[in-house]
């Protein structure tokens, strides 16, 4: 069964149509009537933050690059949208369906649906929670839980007696949230002084980082550290504690995941303390695995990004070369 794979773009690939007694391939898939090309319909989460705008960009370009036909849509951060792109892929019977999910869970019933119609499926960024791991054929991204694990590390070796944590969780139901929160806690269970005085969804974006952090601030001033699932919602809380007359980075230390720009730069300004960082730079590795799977060739059911984590100095050297 598979469980929570964290991650973090989810990408649906079609798998290659198999000989049915003549032998012959799919009359729309593997090489679109004879071009050497493929379509690729790509179902992105939305633009919520600056990650995903990389994200975006990056299968955008890579699919140019490959020579891949890209039908891409938004979901704005709704399942329903999702789905119902899915469905519109399969329609036009396009050779590879890649998509990262909103949420974990319900998904089986339009994966079937893929799966029946031959088409292979690739998660990218983002895992799907289903016991039939036989409706997709990879799952590309991060190991979120692991992510979370090294946020918490640094907090439980960087930190002495009590500390008071607001958590800005991501979008609610989503692997992200859910697996970092998860790698957090199990981590800072070495330390029972470390306390989580308030953990609310920010969904992901700069505005909802910093209404839950007025909020939260409000409610408990005693903050010590604040934990954001991801850059946007950790730039929103600097907005918070600067407004609430507080310094970001010294009166309240802030650890995100990501490492995009803009939270790289606040990490040099010593705004934000520590980052984990979380590739969004999928696109090549998705294109290679989408033309092996509709090439029928076998791929690894779970291929993990590398990634690494920030320190005010070492985001200064990262800076003037970073991509995203």
């Amino acid at each position: 069964m598979l469980k929570k794979i964290a991650t973090g773009v989810s990408v649906l690939l079609l798998a290659t149509l198999t000989a049915c007694g003549s032998g012959n391939t799919s009359s729309k898939g593997g090489d679109s009537g004879g071009t050497g090309r493929i379509t690729m319909g790509f179902a992105q989460v939305g633009a919520e933050s600056g990650w995903r705008t990389a994200n975006t960009k990056s299968v955008r370009q890579a699919a140019k690059t490959a020579g891949v036909d890209l039908k891409f849509s938004d979901a704005q951060q709704k399942q329903e949208n999702q789905i119902k792109a899915i469905r519109s892929y399969i329609q036009q019977k396009v050779d590879v369906i890649a998509f990262s999910p909103v949420v974990e869970t319900g998904w089986d019933a339009v994966l079937l649906e893929a799966k029946r119609a031959r088409i292979p499926v690739i998660l990218t960024d983002r895992a799907v929670d289903s016991e039939d791991d036989t409706l997709y054929e990879t799952f590309l991204g991060s190991d979120f839980v692991e992510e979370g694990e090294k946020a918490g590390e640094w907090l439980v070796e960087n930190t002495d007696g009590p500390v008071n944590v607001v958590e800005l969780q991501g979008t609610t139901g989503a692997a992200p949230a859910i697996d970092r929160k998860k790698g957090f806690e199990a981590k800072i269970a070495a330390r029972p002084d470390i306390k989580i005085t308030a953990s609310q969804s920010g969904d992901f974006t700069r505005s909802g980082g910093k209404q839950v952090m007025e909020a939260v601030l409000r409610s408990h001033p005693d903050v010590d550290v604040v934990y954001a699932h991801n850059d946007d919602m950790g730039l929103g809380a600097i907005e918070a504690i600067k407004a609430a007359g507080k310094k970001p980075g010294a009166d309240i230390k802030i650890i995100t995941v990501d490492a995009v720009k803009d939270g790289m730069q606040a990490l040099a300004d010593g705004e934000i303390n520590y980052i984990v960082e979380c590739n969004p730079l999928l696109g090549d590795q998705l294109m290679e695995l989408a033309k092996k799977v509709v090439g029928g060739e076998k791929v690894p059911k779970r291929v993990v990004t590398e990634e690494t984590t920030f320190t005010p100095e070492q985001a200064k050297k990262a800076l003037p070369d970073r991509q995203y």
